[in-house]
Order: C-alpha cells, then sequence, then structure tokens
C-alpha cells in the first residue's frame, strides 16, 4: 500500500461535541499514517470556518491536510481571501470542485464550472497548491451525455489540476473505463478511486441518490434483507468494499481515496484488510 496515494476525507463538525469526536477520529486514522487528510467545504462556503479550523488542527498534529474549496455562489474577491488564508494556514493542497448551490441561492456566482476555479486559483497562485479535482466514473448526474462529463474532466485538467478523485462506486469497470478512456484523450494525470464504506443500508442509499452513485442490484438486495441487522450489514459492506478496493489496486489504482464520515472504525477495518 505504501506506493500508492491514500488518503481520508472528513467533513468539518459542526457542535463542539463533533469537534471532539472528530479529534478522537482523527487521532485513531492517524495511526494508518495516509498521505493526507481532506475537508469538505459547504456549498457556498457555508462551512467555511469550520473547514478552515478543522484544516488548521489537522496541520498543527503534525499532518498533512487538503481544504475543499467549492465556487459555486462565490466571487473572485471571496475565493481570493479563502485561498489567501489557506496559504496564510500553510495549506499546500486543495482539492476545488464547482459545488452545489445550497436551497436559497437564487444566482451562481462568478464561477459557473470547477475548471474555472483552478484557472483562478492557478492565475492567483502559480504552483503554490497541489490541486486536485472530482471524476465522475459512473458520469456526474447533471453531464448531459458520459462524453460531455469527459470533456468537462478534461478542462479541469487543462486548466492545471494535478490529479483527481473520484466519486464512490461500486463497480469497478466503471472506473477503469473512466480511466482508459480520459487517457486516449491524452489525459495521464492521477485518478484516485474515492471509496466509501458501507455500514449504513438506508444512509447509504441516501447518499447514492443524491450524487448518482450505482448501487449493484445484487449489492442492494443484499443489504435490504439484513433489515435493521447492523452486524450483518457492516459485514457484507466490508467484504464488498474490501473486494472492490483489491480489485481497483490490482488493476493499476494509484491510491484509493476513503469518505470517513467521521468515523474511525469502517476505514480502520478496510485498511487492516487492504494491508495483509
Amino acid at each position: 500500500m505504501e506506493k500508492h496515494n491514500f488518503s481520508i476525507e472528513f467533513f468539518p463538525p459542526k457542535t463542539p461535541e463533533g469537534a471532539e469526536k472528530l479529534r478522537a477520529t482523527r487521532v485513531k486514522l492517524s495511526e494508518l499514517n495516509p498521505k493526507y487528510f481532506s475537508v469538505t467545504f459547504g456549498a457556498g462556503g457555508t462551512t467555511q470556518q469550520g473547514t478552515l479550523d478543522t484544516v488548521r488542527e489537522i496541520l498543527a498534529a503534525g499532518e498533512q491536510a487538503a481544504p475543499h474549496l467549492s465556487c459555486v455562489g462565490g466571487s473572485r474577491t471571496s475565493i481570493r481571501a479563502v485561498l489567501a488564508d489557506f496559504k496564510a494556514a500553510g495549506v499546500r493542497r486543495i482539492v476545488a470542485l464547482r459545488g452545489d448551490l445550497p436551497s436559497g441561492y437564487g444566482a451562481s456566482g462568478e464561477f459557473r464550472y470547477a475548471n474555472e476555479l483552478v484557472e483562478f486559483i492557478r492565475a492567483e497562485t502559480g504552483d503554490h497548491f497541489h490541486i486536485e479535482v472530482a471524476a465522475y466514473p459512473e458520469v456526474h448526474p447533471q453531464a448531459r451525455s458520459p462524453q460531455d462529463d469527459l470533456q468537462a474532466f478534461a478542462r479541469k485538467v487543462q486548466a492545471g489540476a494535478d490529479a483527481a478523485i473520484t466519486q464512490y462506486f461500486y463497480n469497478a469497470d466503471a472506473y477503469f473505463q473512466f480511466v482508459e478512456q480520459t487517457q486516449k484523450m491524452g489525459i495521464n494525470v492521477p485518478i484516485v478511486a474515492g471509496i466509501m464504506p458501507i455500514t449504513n443500508y438506508t444512509q447509504l442509499m441516501r447518499f447514492s441518490d443524491m450524487c448518482g452513485a450505482e448501487i449493484p442490484r445484487w449489492v442492494r438486495l443484499k443489504l435490504s434483507s439484513f433489515g435493521d441487522d447492523s452486524a450483518s450489514i457492516k459485514a457484507f459492506g466490508l467484504d464488498v468494499v474490501t473486494g472492490l478496493c483489491e480489485r481497483l489496486l490490482e488493476g493499476g489504482a494509484p491510491g484509493l481515496h476513503f469518505y470517513s464520515m467521521n468515523q474511525a472504525a469502517p476505514t480502520t477495518a478496510l485498511w487492516q484488510r487492504l494491508v495483509k
């Protein structure tokens, strides 16, 4: 696993209790020695301060941190200020995203697409930041077609992205085909596979409906058959996702990015399976 790019994602806590819980989670997950922790950024910058506070704490603990930065609803002035805050905090890596408009927002701001944000970051800060962008092996839910989605990804790379992290998925073939298609277009940045542990069936269904991630029929039926038996859901989910990760790494994926949901146990269990 050492040769792979292994990273873990958090979301910023909203309460002091949540901050304490995340602190304990991060301490446990730091034992796995990930390359970095990323921290999400709310739509329209709604968790901006929480993101920065969480990133500062991770950096102060001697770990690498990569804040997300979404541009929808933002202006060049506001994004410039955020970039200055990140630089001042010692951040060297950013996950640059378009983001979704929060409810109540009427206009999208000065940035329409993530490639415009990447281009702006490069214009403002040169090569100071290592920039990761999003990739969608199963096609972005708002894309007009798979080909349009590939072109959108290409524009982000051409604007200056160094690497990509995918939306989570459970179909390895979708990932491998996406990578193959990008390579045929002359895109050769590392595309790290996003991994969502399976621990809660209802929550997984809700997330997947929102982001367009497909849960294979056999997995969905098996999970639903367990009802409220959370132990069986977790055990089966661990088997499914471990198999997915093994196939991805064996097939040449440059790394894995775990969506931790601010919990230590699911990612730790996966990691322990993979390093054996």
